[in-house]
């Protein structure tokens, strides 16, 4: 019998970088995710295709029930290396042959969370938990996971090494003046991570006035007060990882606050703006633009 899974895509709002070391965040899923279908078949292989937004199959393989990679390509090795984790936490996963096809409804370098989505779709049709499959493969706090299986604005925070997280009514009445622009790359988040560890300091401190930003983000009644959150917000994880921020590497006259999402340097940023940026941004060569109502759940 078919089996169709779904789960949400990510954005993080707060606590980039320091959500690894227990700062509580404030995290988004997404209307865009990733759907997974299975179709048995009474072969002793696995069929796998995935498709993007455009229905374009980028990815497809025939891989051996005992998925050993043996010098495959790398996505596909990598592919290999999630269905081996997962068997490892579900013994009984794939005993027989199937056709799995996901299906993206953003693009690939959106950042928007192609990984995160699959592991949690991967792990709902094995029954087991995410957050297990994600350490035993790419990694990462775990908020995109916690997205993934949302469908509202959360709290996140790693509590005694463990994902901790709530749903949270952030629903403003400034929302009409955020805006998400995609900065044409995607990031490596790992990267970020790595240069993370390499330079912080003082954290305890760092977490603590993160954890303050974060809850007054998540209740915020006005546009004024969101704004100048997210600049302090960026002025503190600037210090931490010794990186300019995007706004003033980037876009030093813009005429409101910018905060980047995740990892620095790509992906989304947040804008806040009274006006509607659109024009800056596309003069700048900027072209996706999506108010925060087209984006989040």
């Amino acid at each position: 019998m078919k089996q169709a899974f779904y789960s949400n895509g990510k954005l993080l709002l707060s606590g980039e970088y320091v959500v690894l070391d227990g700062a509580l965040s404030l995290a988004f899923p997404t209307k865009y995710g990733q759907s997974l279908t299975v179709s048995p078949l009474d072969e002793d292989f696995v069929t796998w295709r995935s498709f993007d937004e455009n229905n374009l199959c980028w990815l497809e393989v025939q891989l051996p029930l005992h998925l050993k990679a043996d010098g495959s390509p790398p996505l596909e090795e990598r592919l290999i290396q999630i269905l081996k984790a997962t068997r490892t936490l579900n013994p009984d996963f794939l005993s027989q042959g199937a056709l799995i096809e996901t299906k993206l409804d953003f693009p690939r370098n959106w950042g928007l969370g192609t990984s995160s989505t699959l592991i949690n779709n991967i792990a709902q049709w094995a029954e087991i938990n995410p957050f297990k499959l994600l350490n035993s493969t790419f990694g990462g706090s775990g908020y995109d996971i916690a997205c993934a299986q949302t469908n509202s604005p959360i709290l996140y925070q790693i509590k005694d090494q463990q994902p901790s997280f709530e749903p949270v009514p952030f629903n403003p009445s400034f929302k009409e003046h955020l805006y998400f622009v995609f900065l044409n790359q995607k990031q490596n988040s790992r990267e970020g991570i790595k240069k993370y560890h390499q330079s912080k300091e003082n954290t305890q401190q760092t977490i603590s006035e993160i954890n303050d930003i974060t809850q007054q983000m998540a209740s915020s009644q006005d546009l004024e007060s969101f704004s100048h959150l997210m600049n302090a917000h960026e002025n503190l994880i600037s210090k931490v990882i010794q990186m300019p921020t995007i706004k003033t590497k980037s876009f030093p006259d813009f005429e409101g606050s910018i905060k980047s999402l995740g990892a620095w340097g790509g992906d989304f940023i947040l804008v806040a703006s009274p006006k509607n940026p659109t024009t800056y941004f596309k003069q700048k060569g900027f072209e996706i633009i999506i108010p925060f109502k087209d984006m989040i759940l």
